[in-house]
């Protein structure tokens, strides 16, 4: 705490030269180390279409290793590229999600004496939040920003929203947005789509749709992703005639839904037992060529398996399969566990042996399914060699213990 005290006022001393320097540190400082526990609030929204990024040309990496090959070449060059070669070589690393990577490759620049600048920096900041490393993100990030004298940019600010929200700190996160507007800075739509799937994401969808109306009436217009967003949270809340509501103001506004939005009430449809419904819109679906998804696809067969159809639920894989659709494992668990509740054991362990001559790999859930389907047959010892294959494949067991105990007894 004291060394974060210094930082803070060796911000202020070092910048208070400048106006704008001061205030995007003020604003940082506010942001990372401010009161966490501010209630959401949705006053104050100023949006436009500003945003832009560092480097319009980037490498595209198909293994990692092509990457970490390039990395060697690079500092082995002589004289070596500058930090922003560097900054195109770790976005793309970044791209693949290979987070640890770019934060290790990042300190090996920094031991060579290769400075960062706010690319990198904005590089690291996402890597620590994505890794969870909230800490590290604020103290790390914050204290190279004052060392090196870089000004957090629109994009610092806008990874900070986004690392809040993965952490489900969206409270904070609403707080950030309404600072940067106070000092001045317009977001971009993207920015304005991380903090509305925060809200969805945690429950408050109610906020999330309060926000797309403050957003309307300051003139700036949601996009598929806004609407989907929404629409998949009042899904997963039950609020499904709403849900339709907004997918109807959606096309009035020329936005047409597409996949996702009809996986989200299709399933909310199932969900709420609107079966008749959830038919309509699958059939709306194909009507207008929009195409079903393997997630659609999944979708139908749960559905179809819980209430006791496992027959037509067979039918619609192997429909998948003929229009080059391929299962997932999340299809097959549901055809697994349709089978289970009806008792049919033999089809259940067909399904579960298919899954690997597939190329697919078991998850916890397929062992579950398959365990729990032979503990209610009295099968326990098929139950218990499965459990124990389970344990090898590395699958650390949740439920499995109460289910063959159950079984058991």
């Amino acid at each position: 705490m004291i060394m974060m005290m210094m930082m803070m006022r060796g911000c202020r001393s070092s910048f208070a030269s400048s106006s704008s320097s001061s205030s995007s540190f003020g604003l940082f400082r506010r942001l990372l180390f401010g009161n966490p526990k501010s209630s959401i609030s949705l006053s104050i929204f100023s949006f436009s279409n500003n945003f832009s990024t560092a480097h319009s040309k980037d490498y595209v990496f198909k293994h990692i290793d092509d990457a970490l090959t390039l990395f060697n070449r690079l500092i082995h060059t002589h004289p070596r590229p500058s930090i922003v070669e560097f900054g195109k070589l770790l976005g793309a690393i970044v791209r693949m999600k290979h987070f640890d990577t770019a934060v290790s490759l990042l300190r090996k620049l920094e031991l060579l004496g290769i400075h960062h600048n706010i690319y990198t920096l904005n590089i690291l900041l996402n890597c620590f939040y994505r890794l969870h490393h909230a800490d590290l993100a604020g103290f790390s990030v914050f204290g190279k920003m004052l060392k090196l004298g870089l000004l957090p940019t629109l994009i610092t600010f806008s990874t900070l929203i986004n690392g809040l929200c993965i952490g489900g700190k969206v409270a904070q996160a609403v707080r950030l947005l309404e600072n940067m507007v106070e000092e001045g800075y317009r977001l971009h739509l993207i920015t304005y789509n991380t903090i509305v799937n925060g809200l969805c994401k945690t429950g408050n969808t109610t906020c999330a749709l309060r926000l797309l109306r403050i957003m309307e009436e300051r003139g700036y217009a949601p996009d598929i992703v806004t609407y989907n967003t929404i629409i998949d949270g009042l899904c997963k809340d039950k609020q499904v005639d709403v849900a339709l509501k907004c997918c109807s103001e959606m096309r009035g506004k020329g936005i047409s839904p597409d996949v996702v939005t009809y996986n989200s009430l299709i399933q909310g449809m199932f969900n709420s037992r609107q079966w008749k419904e959830a038919t309509r819109l699958f059939n709306e679906m194909v009507a207008t060529n929009c195409k079903p998804d393997v997630i659609t696809y999944s979708i139908l067969v749960d559905a179809l398996c819980k209430k006791g159809r496992v027959l037509d639920a067979q039918d619609i894989v192997e429909r998948m399969i003929q229009q080059s659709i391929e299962p997932d494992i999340v299809t097959y668990n549901s055809l697994m566990d349709g089978y289970c509740l009806q008792g049919q054991m033999v089809k259940a362990g067909i399904v579960f042996n298919s899954v690997t001559n597939k190329g697919l790999a078991p998850n916890i859930f397929s062992y579950n399914v398959i365990i729990n389907g032979y503990c209610n047959a009295k099968r326990t010892d098929e139950a218990v060699k499965l459990f124990h294959e389970m344990t090898r494949n590395g699958l650390i067991p949740n439920v499995t213990y109460s289910t063959l105990i159950s079984g058991m007894a």
